[in-house]
């Protein structure tokens, strides 16, 4: 009995880039790359024809920006039959459009320097329905927009009123980039009670995945830029 393999599309406006993740995901026992694009206008027609499980989305790119791509892969205004999860590709220096596409929909974000083992972890983290935290990188990331926040209550903030306190406090450590084991430890709660509040967080806010939750706990202002 074989497993249905994770299917990829690419999309990256460098050949080289693209080759070398290729042949990295195709060597994997369960991922096949079925379509590579060179920019965000031919990913979004590539992704719609083809159907992909996960698409690896850079974020500059010519003709449309991995963003807009994103956007309009996710659009809920423009439903596709099978709709992707979608994971984008950076550099170091983080780019501030992935903020961006995380609103937009994207499920985290890559290194484009990631090891090989990184890079399929990531895939299948993606396939799987979770969303991809570096906590050391997307605390740096959010944390610079963050300061950014416009005063006044946001809607993230008055969504707050709906939650319990328990649930309150887990959105809080899930903003700190804490994993459900990491959160069971600090609150002294059961593995499965954090998955519980998670779920109960996503119905509640509401949000895609977890990469949204720790977007709402910033503008929230539940957790602070780090200093």
């Amino acid at each position: 009995m074989t497993t249905e393999r994770i299917r990829v599309v690419i999309v990256d406006d460098q050949a080289m880039v693209r080759a070398g993740f290729a042949a990295l995901l195709d060597a994997q026992p369960d991922i096949r790359v079925v379509g590579q694009a060179s920019d965000g206008e031919d990913g979004v027609r590539v992704v719609r024809e083809l159907k992909p499980d996960v698409v690896l989305m850079d974020v500059r790119m010519p003709v449309l920006d991995g963003l807009e791509a994103t956007r309009r892969i996710l659009s809920p205004d423009r439903p596709l039959p099978h709709v992707p999860r979608v994971l984008m590709l950076t550099t170091f220096d983080i780019d501030e459009y992935v903020h961006d596409a995380l609103r937009a929909g994207a499920s985290g974000f890559l290194l484009k320097d990631a090891l090989p083992d990184e890079l399929a972890h990531a895939v299948r983290v993606i396939a799987a329905g979770d969303a991809l935290l570096a906590p050391s990188v997307t605390r740096r990331l959010l944390a610079r927009f963050a300061a950014a926040r416009p005063a006044g209550p946001s809607r993230a903030a008055l969504a707050l009123a709906a939650l319990t306190d328990r649930e309150r406090e887990v959105l809080v450590e899930i903003g700190r980039g804490l994993s459900n084991a990491e959160i069971a430890a600090e609150l002294f709660i059961g593995e499965q009670t954090v998955k519980t509040h998670v779920g109960r967080l996503l119905q509640k806010l509401p949000a895609r995945d977890r990469v949204q939750l720790v977007i709402t706990a910033y503008d929230a202002g539940l957790v602070e830029p780090a200093g």
